[in-house]
């Protein structure tokens, strides 16, 4: 072998590991892109998440948070231009700062909207200094790419926002389809912060240590571990801290709580006893009323029994989870066959095994003539072959995006489609008194998807002035009125059912646009009259 040849060998030899450092280096920053990138979203996707708990406002909600947060991406973008010389020291400060910010979110928040009343103000402030962070992230990583080795800025932009892409893609998976089912809102927050912390550390003290003074590395070590307890604490008390908040936001004392898939479920129990001697028992659904114990028999009663002055071999119910109005219509020996339609599992089985609800719905599931159904209501009605000869609609009320579907034009007009002739529909459309245009709005619907209504509303003490509506195709609005074999009743006779068609001025007819999916009317009616209740 020449001289030469032998010069040239070594030279491929020393070329070598530095070529595999530089792409380990490189493969390093790509990856904390990828992991941080999923990070941020998460935040952005439980500060979503929270406010369609809390405040029901799904889209208002997205819209503030995401709004916010890419507005502040921008300042901080700029704001981080000074920080260049030192990049490596500066993206591990803005990442333990938001791995705590981040982790802590949900909980400062939830703490806001359940103590101070603050929530709003509280949602906007959290959302901007977490997109000021995150959008620090990108240009302190832009130089720390350039330093391992210089490229174009095209091919450098090209693999930031590919890998930060990627892992927003995976946060966004992450965030529904693990972190809630196993570590639940707050828990989850605090699991994402931490590792949020992690990654950027240990890029900054391995890949660029050396750029670091001593005690630059010591202080950012001492961050870490200060954010890493801070955050464990949260975790470890994250339970006790969920408790107290939650009690704060119910007059009675908790006795159930749970968060499903779809939504908050809490029962509480009052320390008094109502008028027949038994303690107060109350459903809240996303902080919701749907029925106290003291007074659920006068709205079941008035929304099952007019609608099955008729046919009622085959009855279909449109949610009703907790099964007191399928109570009432069991209690018609001649009714052959009930099909419940519920979109949350998680209800059903709190009214199958929770001994005092159980107790209400007097073991109505495990009735042989009952065929139940987990499913979207709306998606269920497209598909459905069976006709019914009574439908009951008892839905939780359209204060919000997924449910004011079910209050469309569109959603009446598949109920219309599964009909058998001389069906009856009966829906319940809250407060006459205290949301007039919602309710008239929901009357304006049936009507447009071809039915004839009457209306109709009763005293419900929890509730105030409550409304439903009876609606049947055709001509004539059907009447309204109770069968002869109807069984005994609490509350409803024939002369409370004939004052309950009767409207005072104050409760008068309102003259409002019917809702459709692509205008929901009454997602905007309800969501400004019930402001403030």
């Amino acid at each position: 072998m020449t001289s030469a040849g032998t010069s040239a060998g070594v030279e491929q030899a020393q070329e070598a590991p530095a070529g595999s450092r530089w792409r380990l280096r490189r493969a390093a920053v790509l990856a904390t892109v990828f992991v941080c990138a999923a990070c941020g979203l998460v935040y952005e996707l439980a500060l979503v998440a929270l406010g369609s708990y809390l405040i029901g406002d799904t889209v208002g909600q997205a819209s503030i948070v995401l709004g916010v947060m890419v507005f502040a991406m921008g300042v901080g973008a700029l704001a981080a231009k000074p920080l260049q010389p030192w990049a490596a020291a500066a993206f591990a400060a803005v990442e333990l700062a938001l791995a705590l910010l981040g982790g802590v979110s949900v909980l400062g928040l939830y703490a806001a909207f359940a103590w101070l009343d603050l929530y709003g103000p509280a949602l906007v402030i959290v959302a901007f200094v977490l997109g000021l962070l995150i959008g620090a992230e990108i240009p302190l990583l832009m130089v720390l790419l350039q330093q391992i080795r210089a490229q174009s800025a095209g091919s450098a932009v090209a693999d930031l926002f590919a890998a930060d892409y990627v892992g927003a893609l995976l946060g966004g998976l992450a965030f529904p389809f693990l972190l809630i089912p196993v570590f639940g809102q707050l828990k989850g927050a605090l699991v994402v912060g931490a590792v949020n912390a992690v990654a950027g550390l240990i890029l900054v003290l391995t890949v660029f240590r050396r750029q670091l003074a001593r005690r630059t590395r010591v202080a950012l070590t001492a961050g870490f571990v200060v954010v890493g307890l801070c955050l464990g604490y949260a975790y470890v008390t994250a339970e006790d801290f969920e408790l107290t908040a939650r009690q704060q936001l119910y007059r009675d004392p908790v006795v159930h709580a749970e968060r499903s898939v779809y939504q908050e479920i809490v029962l509480t129990r009052s320390m008094g006893r109502d008028a027949a001697g038994n303690e107060d028992l109350r459903l809240y659904l996303n902080g919701d009323l749907q029925f106290s114990s003291a007074d659920e028999y006068r709205y079941h009663e008035a929304l099952v029994h007019p609608v099955l002055n008729g046919g009622r071999s085959n009855v279909l119910i449109l949610g009703a989870g907790d099964g007191l109005a399928l109570r009432e219509v069991l209690r018609y020996p001649d009714v052959e066959s009930v099909t419940l339609v519920e979109l949350d599992p998680a209800v059903v089985l709190l009214a199958r095994t929770e001994p005092r609800l159980r107790e209400l719905n007097a073991g109505a599931f495990d009735d042989p003539r009952v065929r139940l159904v987990h499913t979207d209501a709306f998606g269920w009605l497209r598909d459905a072959a069976d006709r019914f000869d009574a439908v009951i609609v008892d839905l939780p009320d359209p204060d919000e995006t997924a449910t004011a579907k079910l209050y469309s034009v569109e959603f009446y007009t598949l109920v219309r489609a599964v009909l058998a002739d001389d069906a009856r529909v009966v829906v319940q459309s809250g407060s006459p008194y205290f949301a007039p245009r919602s309710y008239w709005s929901i009357e304006a619907s049936l009507r447009a998807a071809g039915f004839a209504t009457t209306p109709y509303h009763v005293d419900v003490p929890s509730f105030g002035d409550w409304g439903f509506l009876l609606a049947a195709t055709g001509p004539q609005a059907p009447p309204l009125g109770l069968s002869p074999q109807a069984p005994p009743r609490r509350f409803l006779d024939e002369a409370t059912l004939a004052q309950a068609a009767t409207f005072p001025p104050d409760r008068a007819r309102v003259e409002v646009s019917a809702s459709t999916l692509m205008s929901p009317k009454v997602l905007e009616y309800a969501r400004g009259e019930w402001r403030g209740y």
